[in-house]
């Protein structure tokens, strides 16, 4: 097994992790920002304010992505098991 194979498997790894997890860490950042912006204007600041909307907006947000999510992790997966050959050459 080449250090090219290794480094192309890993590469794609963190790809698949980067593009997977981007909807929900966008999804949590544009309601913690807003919560946030909330609190400063009200000057309510309670820290489980912050916690319950981002919950389900994340619950949601699972919801809508989780197929998408489970297409792209399913692809990376086939794709290393078909690399199989090439890693015992």
């Amino acid at each position: 097994m080449g250090s090219e194979l290794v480094s192309q498997i890993g590469t794609e790894a963190l790809m698949t992790t980067l593009v997977v997890s981007a909807p929900l860490l966008c999804i949590a950042l544009v309601v913690g920002l807003t919560v946030s912006i909330l609190q400063a204007v009200t000057q309510i600041q309670e820290a489980t304010l912050t916690f319950v909307p981002k919950v389900l907006a994340l619950m949601a947000g699972l919801y809508l992505f989780s197929d998408w999510m489970l297409e792209r992790l399913l692809g990376f997966t086939h794709g290393v098991i078909q690399m199989i050959p090439q890693v015992i050459r």
